[in-house]
């Protein structure tokens, strides 16, 4: 047992030996590393000082080199500022040398002046005395002339004044009538042209129309079942449309006749529906008419928003536009009166841009200056005047109802719009081919305007051209003056518009011809 604990003892006694032995080989390890980091600091330390060493002498170095360089830099600066202020004095002395040439040439020049105002003081007396003496000469003439003439000084200058001014008086009459003849010249030239521009800008087509409709049947058969029972079916579409139903021996086609254009497109859509359906009788032919009222009647508002949509023109009431369209189904003698209303305001716009009045008041008031063509009205009165009362209780414009009402001469013009629609509706109206006559009344017009041309007393022959629209009279120069035949083409047009209608305008021109002639034998 105590030799076991001695062991371990002896053991424990030597564990001890060996970590203090190992602990001191630690410790002189630590050491001797110490040791030569103190030599590595003493070597930096070293170092570092023969780099500061260094820089301060390349710093001391590098500020001589600065300091060189800026004194040259001086050196530089100062001789070129002593250059210019050279150059500056040198330019000052060449223009003092200028101003002293300057005020030489001032002080010779004005020696001269001088010399020249005591020259004109004496030229001055000199004309003076000159004046003097021809005073006293002219006054001595005037006493002359007044012994000679025996007329004292006013009343010869009474008489010159008198003969100047019958001589000016003549001249001015000429150049007056010199200039009106120019300026009726160019004011022809101007209407001419402002007038063909308008038209060229404008064109429109017309459809022709009468007051009958032709319907055609796809046999003569059809004829029988329009007519129905005792004729019951064509009695129905009469009474519901208005319009009377001609059936003649024509193959294959019913004529329908009626003043009412609306009235009677709506039997003709009507009739046609009845055909292809086959089911003609009573009760469906009231249906077929009901649909074809409305089928006219959309087609009356896109007629009219159309016409507003093709001139450009804002959006008006919906019933000025439904009236409106309803022109689509009127014509007048044979032009379709809404065609004949775009023309117009087309032509106003035209005619209104070139003379720079409103292009849009112009448009709008030709637009609707024949509104009233289709208004059935209590009022007593033309078409332009319940025209205007129709547009005025819609609130258009006073501008536009005065040009409205006033295209026919009804009322008096307030605006330069109303007369350019008046002269637009008149153009549209009668330049050739804008209207159609039956050939009877046409031939009849012609007679009309010869037999009144030729009841005039002087007149040889007369002759109606340009379709109608213009009389030519060839008169008798030994039994009439110039003056005459002036005054007989006034009576004649006015004869014209006392006894006749016509559309448009009828010129008349009387001709007047003297003709010398003489034989060289």
């Amino acid at each position: 047992m105590s030799t076991v604990l001695g062991i371990g003892l002896i053991i424990i006694g030597l564990a001890i030996v060996f970590a203090i032995l190992y602990k001191k080989s630690v410790i002189d390890k630590k050491i001797s590393e110490l040791n030569s980091l103190e030599d590595e600091i003493t070597k930096s330390k070293l170092k570092a000082e023969e780099i500061i060493k260094d820089a301060e002498r390349s710093a001391t170095a590098r500020g001589k080199e600065i300091e060189l360089k800026a004194k040259e830099n001086a050196y530089v600066i100062k001789e070129e500022a002593e250059k210019e202020i050279k150059n500056a004095k040198n330019d000052l002395i060449q223009k003092e040398l200028r101003l002293t040439k300057k005020e030489e040439t001032l002080d010779n020049k004005i020696e001269k002046l001088e010399i020249k105002r005591q020259e004109l003081e004496k030229t001055t007396e000199e004309l003076e005395v000159r004046r003097e003496e021809i005073e006293a000469i002219r006054t001595q003439q005037e006493t002359e002339l007044e012994r000679i003439s025996g007329l004292s000084k006013n009343e010869a200058k009474e008489i010159l004044i008198a003969k100047l001014r019958d001589d000016l008086t003549h001249e001015t009459a000429i150049a007056i009538r010199e200039f009106e003849g120019k300026l009726e010249d160019e004011k022809d030239r101007i209407s001419r042209r402002i007038l063909s521009t308008a038209i060229g800008k404008a064109s429109a087509d017309y459809v022709a129309d009468a007051t009958v409709s032709v319907v055609n049947l796809p046999n003569d058969e059809m004829k029988g079942r329009i007519i129905g029972r005792e004729g019951r079916n064509i009695r129905a579409i009469e009474a519901l449309t208005g319009v009377d139903i001609i059936i003649d021996d024509t193959p294959e086609a019913v004529v329908l006749s009626s003043f009412d254009g609306v009235k009677r497109e709506i039997a003709r859509l009507a009739i046609e529906k009845l055909i292809t359906d086959g089911r003609i009788h009573p009760g469906k032919i009231e249906e077929v008419v009901n649909k074809a009222k409305k089928d006219i009647e959309k087609e009356i508002v896109d007629a009219g928003e159309e016409a507003l949509i093709e001139l450009g023109i804002p959006a008006m009431h919906p019933e000025i536009i439904k009236t409106l369209g309803r022109l689509k189904f009127r014509t007048s003698y044979g032009q379709n009166v809404l065609t004949h209303s775009i023309e117009v305001a087309k032509l106003a716009a035209n005619l209104a841009a070139e003379i720079g009045a409103d292009t849009e008041l112009a448009k709008r008031a030709g637009l609707l200056h024949d509104v009233g063509k289709v208004l059935d009205s209590d009022i007593e009165a033309s078409h332009a005047i319940i025209g205007g009362e129709f547009l005025k209780k819609f609130g258009e414009k006073p501008e536009v109802l005065n040009a409205v009402m006033a295209h026919h001469n009804e009322v008096e013009f307030e605006t330069v719009e109303a007369i350019i629609v008046q002269a637009a509706d008149a153009v549209s109206a009668s330049r050739p081919g804008a209207r159609r006559e039956t050939l009877t009344a046409y031939l009849k017009r012609l007679e009309s305007l010869e037999e009144i041309a030729n009841s005039f007393q002087g007149v040889e022959s007369s002759f109606a051209i340009q379709a109608g629209r213009e009389l030519r009279i060839i008169v008798n120069p030994e039994a009439m003056t110039d003056d005459e035949a002036t005054k007989m083409a006034r009576d004649v047009a006015k004869k014209i518009e006392d006894s006749m209608q016509y559309p448009g305008q009828i010129k008349v021109t009387i001709v007047r011809e003297t003709r010398a002639i003489e034989f060289a034998k």
